[in-house]
């Protein structure tokens, strides 16, 4: 059998891993594991080794991170909450680790997506969990990461801070539902896509009726992404 895409999903709570073919289905069960906290970049380093060992083989790697990445190198890290992420060469330390294997590292939102979108239009990748994740493609074509989750948004409270994890704890389903429709008319109107798709663990909280250029991807879908970093 050809060796695997060994695709990391890492999140502000949780971290997934699956090995998948070339196509993006998946070759091995999903291995789920509760993000440390702090989770400095030896911590994760040493957490992905460890679970990596369970899974089939695999000659590449695809990750996602919960923050700005640019050239596999993390700019921002909020959720994993430590000073250490900035600046950090992620996608080295990682083929380093994995016995000089390439391997690609993008905003886990932007690598989700690609396991969302049809592919047609300016579509919109929104991921709902510990914070909110953003990733804009325009005709399958990824577009430079938009760091949503960060800017002002209502009350001076970010989109983080909107509707983050914390957020949803505090004010309960039914207003944070209140307060994901109306972000999703602002989206509409500051961006124009001909889609938003609604991804991430908290979509499984999205009430029914929401209009028609919104849906809601299949729970776990998002990991399947990371096969199309090598197509």
């Amino acid at each position: 059998m050809t060796a695997g895409i060994l695709t990391i999903d890492v999140g502000g709570t949780g971290i997934k891993l699956a090995v998948l073919d070339r196509s993006g289905e998946p070759i091995s069960e999903r291995l789920r594991l509760l993000t440390p906290r702090p989770c400095p970049p030896p911590v994760l380093l040493q957490l992905l080794a460890q679970a990596a060992v369970e899974l089939p083989e695999f000659d590449r790697v695809s990750v996602g991170f919960p923050g700005a990445v640019r050239n596999g190198r993390v700019l921002t890290a909020a959720n994993l909450g430590n000073d250490a992420w900035v600046e950090f060469d992620l996608q080295g330390a990682l083929s380093r680790q994995f016995g000089g294997k390439p391997v690609r590292v993008l905003n886990d939102a932007d690598l989700q997506g690609f396991a969302m979108i049809s592919g047609t239009g300016v579509e919109m990748v929104i991921t709902l969990g510990t914070g909110f994740g953003s990733a804009f493609f325009r005709d399958g074509e990824l577009l430079p990461h938009v760091e949503l989750a960060h800017h002002p948004l209502r009350d001076n409270q970010t989109y983080d801070q909107w509707l983050g994890d914390a957020t949803l704890e505090r004010i309960g389903p039914a207003v944070w539902n209140e307060r994901l429709r109306d972000t999703l008319d602002l989206l509409l109107r500051t961006f124009r896509p001909d889609r938003i798709i609604l991804g991430g663990g908290n979509a499984r909280l999205v009430e029914p009726g929401l209009p028609p250029w919104v849906c809601i991807a299949p729970e776990g879908a998002g990991i399947r992404g990371g096969a199309a970093l090598w197509r």
